[in-house]
């Protein structure tokens, strides 16, 4: 009603961006006609501009209309209207939602290139380490022939390599290698160890994904520490005795269980009568832990095992997650439970959530297809508005009702049915499922029906071939499985990809040695495949140098290599052969209905769903989207699906037939929104309790750094060492001591940390007054100070400078690390406090200072202690 009153508000802020978008077009003629020289000439003087006003609004127009113009002589793409307005709502910090195959990644380059001419620097950050590979080596050729640098920050480089990466104008990396190098950067020991600049502006692909799915987990550097692996292994045979809702009980929703009465008499008996909540021997974890590891966790869904290891599977993006573990020993548990080598406990050195991560950022700004249903989130938290940005061409896909079923068994043959009468008709069809084993049942399903297919999931020999699978997923009578489609980064394109059928039939030839028969009818193709094979026999090129050598030959970057140029030759003349014949089957394909989407269960979040069925539908293509769903299935189980299977029992209805109701699709939508809103809560408190450590944790980072960047910390440790001894000098608070039997104590402690050689005067520092003992005492530290450093400087000149440094990074990092372990602990237990009638955010936060302020008391105390007492050994 109030939409049809007073309009869109939507269609109003994209509205805002029409005058400049007629200014960039306006400008469009004039760049076209400037020869490269020219273009490149045209950063330079932007450059100039910007460091003279900083006024970006001003040279916007002028710095669109260049990476349009670039944009189409380097990659042959020119950036539509709505593009130009989806770079200048991420310019100004707000996320703009694109549906799929819009051309985000094209987007992205317009904000980057503006922004890098401060020379601050522009990080892009994507999902996965493919997807920031592509993108800088495709779109970061624009800036690149702009004359600006561009780097790409991937797992596995060196420290060096990192570095060198972020210095460029425009970085290309992920969400976790970005965090973890955070991390990693205030660990370090030196100065020139630190590999990223100051932050300045990020722009995130798939930004709900990152900031909202990611954001429920932060990001933890572990060291290692003794492990108790006898606990976990017998943790696991105790769980497997354990009988579900008589021992334990499972809250599938919160994904937590709880010990009945009955399961910890059971469990104590099993233990021979220890008690499971033994402070000095704790078993309670290690079974609680055992228990949710046999309940919640399942293999080839939650996890996949590889060489005797277990690998996390991200059930946003259906990715492996090499490297990550889940805390608090419950991926020992796990191990124990898939009896494969039980690694090493830790103990968290550094961590920090993505919330409080990304708003280390002056200017943050994101896009993705999916983000309005949580908008009030992003708004909250991180301050973003989200504006829905049209499509180019008018949206034609069809969403055809739910069919839910009885059971999963009939669900599963009825999406096998639909895949072939799709099959048979000649559409593509891509079918989206929750998990590895999912996605593999209905692989077998599909040979069994003698249904060719791809199927594309979290296991590496299926991800090895993910772009190409993907690319060809809109062939005509292609049916690919997909565990799913958020961060995939390749566009389905309708008849297929000729760049990507163009590299791999070279990849195909020169690489994996494939048959030479279709080449004897292409005599240019022929002779140019002739002299790669013998310009690789000659130069003894690996596959590996190969490879790499193809990319750049992709890419339309400038070479003088021979080899690369008669690659890019061969690859031309490829994509514009397979490009007609791509043309007649895009039309066949079109004529049919285009790409068919498949959803096979409703996930948790509503905007999963929503990107799967954006695959089918890309700019003004024709395409539906279905889902099969069953009463067995996840969300219909938790939340309600016994009353309708209840229902179905009533009307007789058979197995095989489906229901098709709006009232169990809004249902099932209701559904979606509680788990949702309960994610978000999690993630709310998530936040809430990591802000107040974050406080504490730039506090402690930005001392550390002060360190690293200090000359000299000679008046930093004197400063330390006199609010030291001022502590111990403090009155005492205990009204009945003798007040000179006190001090005598107090100045004697002082005399032994500062190594005075001489003794203070008791009576002179009783007549003092508490300004003129301050004074006293600051003039002793200084006199010991000068003893102490005479003495180490005999050794070696500067020793002491080195002291200082050493004793303090030594000191702030350990004492840091007991204090996160503290605060966890203070995390685990503060929910008590409720049932006090107390506010156990509050509480949290009373706590944490005194925790805090007991930490940095520490620091000082620990770093006086060792300066002033580290005795020297002079070498003879």
């Amino acid at each position: 009603m109030l939409q049809v009153l007073f309009g869109d508000p939507n269609e109003k802020k994209v509205t805002r961006y029409t005058g400049l978008v007629n200014q960039i077009n306006a400008l469009g003629t004039d760049i076209k006609g400037l020869s490269d020289k020219d273009l490149q000439d045209k950063t330079i003087d932007l450059t100039k501009k910007i460091n003279k006003s900083s006024d970006f609004k001003a040279i916007l127009p002028e710095a669109f209309a260049l990476v349009r113009e670039a944009s189409f002589r380097v990659l042959g793409l020119r950036h539509f209207d709505v593009q130009l307005i989806g770079g200048m709502i991420l310019h100004e910090g707000k996320i703009a939602e694109m549906k799929t195959g819009e051309g985000k990644t094209l987007v992205a380059i317009l904000p980057a290139y503006l922004n890098s001419l401060s020379g601050l620097g522009v990080h892009v950050v994507t999902v996965n380490d493919y997807l920031a590979k592509r993108d800088s080596e495709w779109v970061g050729q624009v800036p690149k022939f702009l004359g600006l640098s561009v780097g790409l920050v991937q797992e596995g480089m060196t420290q060096q390599q990192r570095k060198d990466n972020y210095s460029k104008d425009i970085t290309y990396t992920t969400n976790s290698e970005l965090g973890f190098d955070y991390l990693r950067d205030n660990m370090a020991i030196m100065l020139q160890d630190i590999v990223q600049r100051p932050f300045n502006f990020c722009i995130l692909d798939e930004v709900d994904s990152i900031l909202i799915d990611e954001a429920r987990t932060p990001l933890i550097i572990s060291g290692a520490v003794d492990s108790r692996e006898d606990k976990y292994n017998r943790a696991n045979e105790i769980s497997q005795l354990l009988e579900r809702n008589i021992d334990y009980d499972v809250d599938e929703k919160a994904r937590n269980v709880l010990l009945t009465d009955n399961g910890i008499i059971k469990s104590e008996q099993i233990l021979n009568g220890q008690d499971l909540y033994d402070p000095t021997n704790p078993w309670a974890p290690y079974l609680l832990n055992a228990i949710k590891a046999k309940e919640l966790f399942i293999k080839d869904v939650h996890y996949i095992v590889k060489d005797q290891e277990i690998i996390i599977v991200d059930e946003f993006t259906g990715r492996i997650m090499e490297g990550r573990r889940w805390s608090d020993g419950l991926h020992q548990s796990i191990e124990a439970k898939e009896y494969v080598p039980i690694q090493s406990e830790t103990q968290t050195l550094a961590s920090i959530t993505y919330q409080n991560f990304f708003l280390l950022y002056p200017k943050l700004s994101g896009m993705t297809g999916t983000a309005k249903t949580e908008e009030a989130e992003l708004d909250k938290i991180y301050s973003l508005e989200v504006i829905t940005v049209p499509t180019h061409r008018p949206m034609s896909r069809k969403d055809l009702p739910d069919l839910i079923y009885k059971n999963q068994y009939a669900k599963w043959r009825s999406v096998a049915d639909e895949c072939l009468d799709m099959h048979t008709l000649g559409r593509p069809v891509l079918i989206g499922t929750t998990s590895v084993e999912k996605s593999e049942l209905l692989s077998s399903l599909l040979k069994e029906y003698g249904i060719p297919h791809n199927l594309l999931n979290a296991k590496p020999e299926n991800l090895k071939r993910e772009a190409e699978i993907i690319a060809q997923a809109g062939r005509k009578g292609a049916v690919t499985i997909a565990t799913n489609m958020a961060g995939r980064g390749t566009d389905i394109l309708l008849g297929g990809n000729a760049s990507y059928i163009a590299r791999n039939t070279i990849t195909s030839l020169l690489i994996k040695g494939a048959s030479q028969n279709d080449l004897s009818k292409d005599q240019q193709l022929k002779k140019l495949f002739t002299f790669l094979y013998e310009k690789i026999d000659s130069s003894r090129i690996t596959d590996k140098e190969l490879e790499y050598k193809l990319a750049i030959a992709c890419e339309k970057s400038f070479t003088e290599d021979r080899l690369v140029i008669t690659l890019r030759a061969a690859y031309q003349v490829l994509v514009e052969k397979y490009d007609q014949l791509i043309e007649l089957e895009r039309q066949n394909v079109v004529s049919i209905g285009g790409l068919h989407v498949i959803g096979t269960e409703r996930h948790e979040s509503r905007r999963v769903d929503n990107q799967l069925r954006g695959r089918s539908g890309r700019q003004g293509d024709p395409g539906s989207s279905r889902f099969f769903l069953s009463l067995e299935d996840n969300l219909l189980r938790i939340f309600g699906g016994d009353r309708i299977s209840n229902l179905m029992d009533a009307l007789r209805v058979e197995d095989d037939v489906p229901i098709e109701s709006q009232l169990l699709n809004n249902s099932l939508e209701s559904a979606q929104k509680k788990v949702e809103a309960y994610y978000y809560d999690a993630r709310k408190q998530l936040f809430d309790y990591d802000e107040v450590l974050n406080y504490q944790r730039q506090a402690i980072y930005s001392e550390r750094r002060r360190v690293l960047e200090s000359i000299n910390l000679r008046d930093w440790v004197i400063q330390y060492a006199e609010t030291t001894i001022f502590d111990i000098a403090q009155p005492s608070s205990n009204q009945n001591i003798n007040r000179r039997d006190y001090y005598a104590q107090q100045l004697k402690k002082i005399e032994d940390l500062l190594g005075l050689p001489y003794s203070l005067d008791l009576d002179y520092f009783l007549s003092l007054s508490p300004l003129e003992a301050e004074n006293f005492l600051s003039k002793q530290v200084r006199i010991a100070y000068d003893l102490k450093e005479s003495q180490i400087e005999l050794i070696e000149d500067g020793l002491m400078r080195e002291l200082e440094r050493s004793f303090l990074l030594q000191k702030i990092d350990s004492a840091w690390k007991e204090h996160l372990q503290s605060m966890n602990a203070l995390r685990e237990t503060i929910a008590w406090r409720g049932y006090g009638q107390k506010d156990p955010l509050i509480e949290y936060k009373n706590e944490a200072y005194i925790l805090f302020t007991s930490m940095v008391t520490n620091i000082r105390h620990s770093v006086t202690y060792l300066i002033f007492r580290s005795q020297p050994i002079l070498k003879v």
